[in-house]
């Protein structure tokens, strides 16, 4: 049952993104399109449930004073070996990506997870965590992709959804519109979960 809840815990009552606001960098740079914003949170996802394995299963044996270090080099290593398959074998998502994917390295939720979870408790208990954060952190930036696609250039994942007639608002795609959708989707959520409590 504990591992159930750490699996649903990303997903809705401690979303990375519409709960915790964490790794706000890369949700409003990537999410161009709902095929980029999966594409982030499913090498997010890779990097947090290989880190926290690692983090968890050296979590007594690593001195308290030089455990961010460690956490960070752990961390680098996946993001290295994850980009590195990246470039490899889906270049075209890759080059969308850019340098958002190094710069997983030091995407607070990560290492939020690594110092809050992984470090204080057991690999079965810490993988399960790192996979519903990583879901639930996907979900969110296919979810605001997603909307800036569709507002943006009528499509989402390619397919054209709103026809030849609709009229583009081209700032969906734009910085700009990722503060709106986002913002507009924090207020959606704020609302459900108050009639919920």
């Amino acid at each position: 049952m504990n591992l159930f809840k750490n699996l649903t815990n990303g997903l809705f009552k401690e979303n990375p993104i519409f709960f915790q606001l964490l790794g706000m960098c890369p949700t409003l740079a990537v999410t161009t399109s709902a095929i980029n914003g999966m594409g982030m949170g499913l090498a997010s996802t890779a990097v947090l449930v290989c880190s926290n394995a690692v983090i968890s299963l050296l979590r007594k044996v690593v001195p308290s004073k030089i455990r961010i270090p460690i956490f960070i080099v752990v961390i680098a290593t996946f993001v290295t070996i994850v980009g590195m398959t990246m470039e490899a074998y889906m270049s075209t998502l890759f080059n969308a990506l850019g340098l958002f994917i190094p710069l997983i390295v030091v995407n607070c939720l990560i290492l939020a997870r690594a110092e809050s979870y992984a470090s204080k408790n057991g690999v079965v208990g810490s993988l399960f965590d790192g996979i519903g954060m990583g879901i639930g952190f996907t979900w969110a930036l296919i979810v605001l992709g997603a909307v800036r696609e569709l507002f943006g250039t009528g499509s989402v994942f390619g397919i054209d959804i709103l026809g030849a007639s609709f009229e583009p608002a081209l700032i969906m795609i734009l910085p700009p519109g990722a503060f709106l959708a986002l913002g507009i989707l924090l207020a959606i959520n704020n609302v459900i979960k108050s009639k919920s409590a």
